[in-house]
């Protein structure tokens, strides 16, 4: 077997095209919703076939880790999409006033932690993806109280941006547990 000439030939091709295979032009809600979709799948594939090792921390003093990531991402979904946007009084996950990083310091190797943030995670994506299909359009607006109004159009781009720079961190997480690089 031959070494790939430069990094990014070590990403998988196949898999990579699966993701980012929606249009790429078109429909305004199509284009952003399928991209942040790719950028969720991709930290699926950056956690995949782990499970105890998911709670490796990066370095420390860091609590950075996949698991993590997973749990943090599921709060920012909640956040936007259901307490922002949706009004719903959806308390925090796995945070709290008390354990503003719960979301990290709380992700550990139990297997029914890694279970519970995995459907957390799933669930809150669930939602965001139903309310951003059923949305009547892209300038549906909730308050927050950190940027005021925001739109449905600016939370589906902050959430893409949410997702890839934390792809990077799982890039970095990945390749020290394992050494795989590339996914």
């Amino acid at each position: 077997m031959t070494q790939p000439a430069r990094r990014a030939d070590l990403f998988d091709a196949a898999d990579s095209e699966r993701r980012f295979a929606g249009p790429a032009t078109g429909d305004e809600r199509r284009l952003l919703t399928d991209m942040l979709a790719a950028q969720r799948h991709t930290l699926e594939i950056k956690c995949g076939g782990l499970s105890a090792e998911l709670a490796h921390r990066s370095a420390a003093p860091s609590t950075l880790s996949l698991l993590g990531l997973v749990r943090h991402l599921a709060e920012v979904e909640r956040r936007w999409f259901r307490r922002v946007l949706a009004g719903q009084d959806a308390p925090p996950l796995f945070v709290s006033e008390d354990d503003p990083d719960g979301d990290f310091d709380g992700a550990t190797a139990a297997p029914e932690v890694v279970a519970a943030s995995w459907r957390a995670w799933r669930e809150e994506v669930a939602f965001a993806e139903r309310f951003a299909a059923e949305a009547p359009d892209l300038d549906l607006e909730g308050p927050d109280a950190w940027r005021g109004p925001v739109s449905l159009r600016w939370v589906l781009l902050h959430m893409i941006e949410e997702y890839a720079r934390h792809n990077g961190h799982a890039d970095l997480l990945r390749e020290r547990i394992d050494g795989a690089v590339g996914l």
